[in-house]
């Protein structure tokens, strides 16, 4: 049955930024979060606290977090991706950290030089210290659906790094379709396996839209349960493993499914659409969304 309410997270700012060839600001990124906070949506990447020589796009996380009003209503998780990047994010104030690590172990070593099993060892003492400080914790999975090196991945295979990041201390689980070439046969398919072993309202979906197949994996993830939806604003990001395919399923595009669904989300659209053209203008790329074109 479809939730009467969903959560949707907005990961423009962060996974649609790091992806753009133009490195933002902090005060440009700030502006980008808080216009996507007056739109209606409570939970924002504010960034990650990556190594700026991996990531320039995301340098100065920090000075971002200080123009943000962090102790609100609104949650603005930053990736880490180990105990130094803990450490500065917690300097930072950030409330809510996430972790990443992949279904697939080719990707795993060429995303972050070590394979699955030593990332989650080295997320246990990220996650100790970061539940220690009363931080929350949130799991990323790539490579759900397929990956660029190995192509299929098997669902043992994602449930396994699941049930791995939960006993970690992770609150909930983001499932990535890393190059998009997820249907909704393997959506439901994945999504009723891994609640076999997760409480589905601990489960997201982090849809591509690289073959176009986003907006249906994301129906289909609505009918096993799954209420908390990963998107970014006017498509933002791209999928570097796919040379010229389009990046994350647009924020635009998920709202307006779920309007015709008549399920419950709080974000003002038609502000989204135009925080959508805002930042596109500034970042001088075309608006991905169909929504947003539809509605110019």
């Amino acid at each position: 049955m479809i939730p009467e309410s969903v959560r949707v997270v907005e990961v423009g700012p962060r996974d649609g930024l790091q992806n753009e060839p133009s490195a933002l600001p902090p005060d440009v990124r700030a502006d980008f979060i808080l216009s996507l906070q007056s739109c209606g949506l409570k939970h924002i990447e504010g960034g990650s606290f990556v190594h700026p020589e991996r990531v320039p796009q995301m340098r100065g996380t920090d000075q971002v977090l200080a123009r943000l009003p962090l102790a609100g209503e609104c949650r603005f998780p930053v990736l880490v991706p180990n105990v130094r990047g803990l450490e500065d994010a917690r300097t930072a104030g950030a409330r809510d950290i996430a972790v990443f690590a992949a279904a697939s172990e080719t990707f795993s070593q060429k995303n972050i030089n070590c394979g699955i099993r030593e990332s989650i060892r080295r997320f246990r003492k990220v996650c100790t210290q970061a539940q220690a400080s009363g931080i929350t914790i949130r799991g990323y999975i790539s490579c759900v659906m397929g990956c660029p090196y190995e192509g299929d991945i098997p669902v043992s295979a994602v449930e396994e790094v699941a049930v791995q990041l939960i006993e970690l201390g992770c609150h909930e689980i983001s499932l990535g379709d890393t190059i998009g070439v997820g249907t909704p046969g393997k959506t439901g398919e994945l999504i009723e396996t891994l609640g076999n072993q997760i409480n589905r309202n601990r489960i997201a979906v982090h849809f591509h839209d690289t073959y176009g197949q986003a907006l249906a994996n994301i129906y289909a993830a609505l009918q096993q349960g799954v209420s908390v939806i990963d998107s970014s604003v006017a498509g933002l990001g791209g999928c570097p493993y796919a040379q010229g395919a389009s990046g994350n399923v647009a924020t635009e595009d998920v709202v307006y499914m779920l309007n015709g669904l008549g399920v419950q989300h709080g974000i003002d659209l038609e502000k989204l659409v135009q925080a959508g053209r805002n930042i596109c203008t500034i970042l001088n790329r075309p608006v991905m969304s169909r929504v947003n074109l539809a509605m110019r």
